[in-house]
């Protein structure tokens, strides 16, 4: 069987809060108000996709958002996003490899953010076979186009694996290729499935 995890609130916890207070506090522009202006879109798919550079992407995210900070006071914010490793899913994936089964990554993910989190949390990298990340393909979930590749990497049919992920719109798009899916709409989520 192929387990296939997403990062973001499925390995890792992430908070974008946290990236907006770090922007605040730099800014002096008021959370309230970029937690209103703050929305995920094109640029984001562009730096997910590698379509666009970190500085031209940080250039972006200011603009829309009224903030006027250096390329390093974005970064500072961007890589607050981290909240710790969910400990409980690492075992469950080093537990997975151990009874002879192929468990990867596949996660929508930009440049800054790898540039971090591999040093911060060394063990996500060291527990799984293989990481399959949107900038280093210049494609990103939901595409269909994506999940496909992944199961043409692994040798592996949509019937043989098992989708991890905490978006819909991502669980939707691995069903259209006829991948299980497990959507994580808590913690609780994957221990319970394994339990």
């Amino acid at each position: 069987m192929l387990y296939i995890f997403d990062l973001g609130n499925v390995v890792i916890n992430i908070d974008f809060g946290r990236v907006l207070g770090v922007w605040s506090k730099l800014s002096g522009v008021p959370l309230a108000i970029l937690k209103k202006k703050f929305v995920m879109g094109e640029a984001f798919e562009q730096h997910e996709r590698g379509d666009i550079t970190d500085e031209a992407f940080a250039a972006r995210i200011c603009g829309e958002l009224g903030i006027a900070l250096s390329f390093e006071q974005f970064t500072t914010g961007w890589q607050a996003i981290f909240a710790g490793v969910r400990t409980e899913v690492i075992d469950i994936i080093q537990a997975l490899r151990r009874q002879g089964h192929r468990v990867v990554v596949l996660s929508n993910t930009n440049r800054l953010h790898c540039n971090y989190w591999p040093s911060q949390y060394p063990e996500i990298q060291q527990s799984v076979d293989k990481l399959y990340l949107s900038q280093d393909l210049g494609m990103r979930k939901p595409d269909p186009a994506i999940y496909r590749y992944v199961l043409e990497q692994e040798g592996v049919a949509a019937a043989k694996a098992i989708f991890f992920d905490d978006n819909a719109d991502n669980i939707a798009g691995a069903k259209t290729v006829g991948l299980q899916t497990v959507h994580v709409t808590d913690p609780d989520v994957i221990p319970a499935y394994f339990a």
